[in-house]
């Protein structure tokens, strides 16, 4: 008899976000052999009773829920995973926690700082264990970032440059879909810059202050009034002293899906590029500059598939690894979380954090560009 506990999920929303979700939850043991858990989808809810019935029938996805109410209610539902726009991220996540389930949230956690606020409140007093799905920490050239930084190979942190480039915005013809609309919660600061801000904190530490600028190169869309940034530039200073540029931007001509990360330090640097996910490039001060510079130039760190164990056997360390994964990494680090009732990073607290450094980048903005002091939830 299969002892392990059951984790039942409830997804509400199943755009691409939701299909990556569910992706996730089906294939773990794949990656990470047998687990200390079972998990599986028991439910979805998206906007219409038809549409569920059709997605679970055809993805598997446990019994159809009429509404968010109805999901929330059922007894066998542990987790709720919300997927919709922005939006709707604070209703949702308040009367899941009020039901006492366990919730992951997609990005942005909410709108506004109030929410925010009360977000992390809610989630302090619940016992309920709570993710944000910031799927890039868990790339494995940024997990070896991480290990580099926090064993002090770069030494005292001095400057960054992070940057997250899109093409989306720059077809002037293609009519927005909600990511690009005010009313949901759109914008680029929203949408790319809150993987970047959450990721640059991951590394380097909390925020001091920001100055932001916002842009807006196509004022019409289709036939659509543009409402919501295009691009969104912030220079920022961490309370550790580093400076640097976080750079959200759906102008860039060319451009996929290119995240890319600088660390400068003391004794040492990191590059990183999410389009190049093998490799983690690592420059060393402490090595010999001399004879005819020595041992210094960065090294090409053959991160990979090498993530840790368990989930370093499927598929092998040598094979290229893509977005997917990340994913799979992340919802494997939550469900285990939830199944040991222990915390889990990034939490709706980390979410919070995050929202307060986006909006006080857009209060500068407003305000003519002027620093505006980080102030945590």
């Amino acid at each position: 008899m299969d002892e392990r506990r059951q984790l039942r999920i409830g997804m509400v929303g199943f755009g691409s976000m939701g299909r990556t979700h569910a992706y996730a939850v089906n294939n773990l043991a794949y990656f990470y052999g047998t687990l200390p858990f079972r998990a599986s989808v028991a439910g979805v809810c998206t906007t219409s009773y038809e549409r569920s019935v059709a997605l679970a029938e055809e993805y598997g996805l446990g019994t159809a829920a009429h509404d968010f109410d109805e999901l929330i209610a059922r007894e066998d539902i542990d987790i709720i995973d919300i997927c919709t726009p922005n939006t709707l991220h604070f209703d949702m996540i308040c009367r899941a926690l009020d039901a006492g389930k366990h919730v992951l949230c997609e990005k942005p956690l909410c709108v506004t700082a109030e929410e925010a606020a009360i977000i992390a409140r809610k989630e302090r007093e619940s016992g309920r264990t709570c993710g944000m799905v910031f799927n890039n920490r868990f790339m494995a050239p940024i997990l070896r970032a991480k290990q580099l930084i926090d064993e002090g190979r770069l030494g005292r942190i001095l400057s960054f440059r992070i940057s997250y480039d899109h093409n989306t915005s720059t077809f002037a013809e293609k009519a927005p879909g909600w990511k690009q609309t005010a009313e949901f919660g759109g914008g680029v600061l929203f949408d790319l810059g809150s993987h970047i801000i959450d990721l640059l904190r991951y590394l380097c530490g909390d925020f001091d202050f920001v100055q932001g600028q916002e842009q807006i190169a196509f004022d019409r869309h289709a036939d659509w009034q543009t409402d919501a940034d295009e691009a969104f530039y912030i220079t920022a200073r961490l309370k550790n002293g580093a400076c640097g540029t976080i750079v959200a931007n759906k102008l860039a001509t060319g451009a996929s899906d290119d995240l890319s990360l600088v660390i400068f330090g003391e004794r040492g640097s990191i590059r990183y590029e999410l389009m190049e996910p093998e490799w983690l490039y690592f420059y060393d001060n402490d090595r010999p500059s001399s004879p005819i510079g020595g041992e210094r130039g960065f090294t090409r760190i053959e991160c990979g598939g090498r993530f840790p164990a368990p989930g370093d056997t499927f598929p092998s360390p040598k094979a290229s690894v893509g977005w997917l994964r990340c994913h799979v990494g992340s919802m494997y680090e939550f469900l285990s979380a939830v199944a040991e009732e222990r915390a889990f990073s990034p939490s709706l607290a980390d979410g919070a954090y995050v929202q307060s450094v986006m909006l006080a980048a857009r209060e500068s903005d407003r305000r003519g560009g002027v620093r505006i002091e980080v102030v945590a939830p």
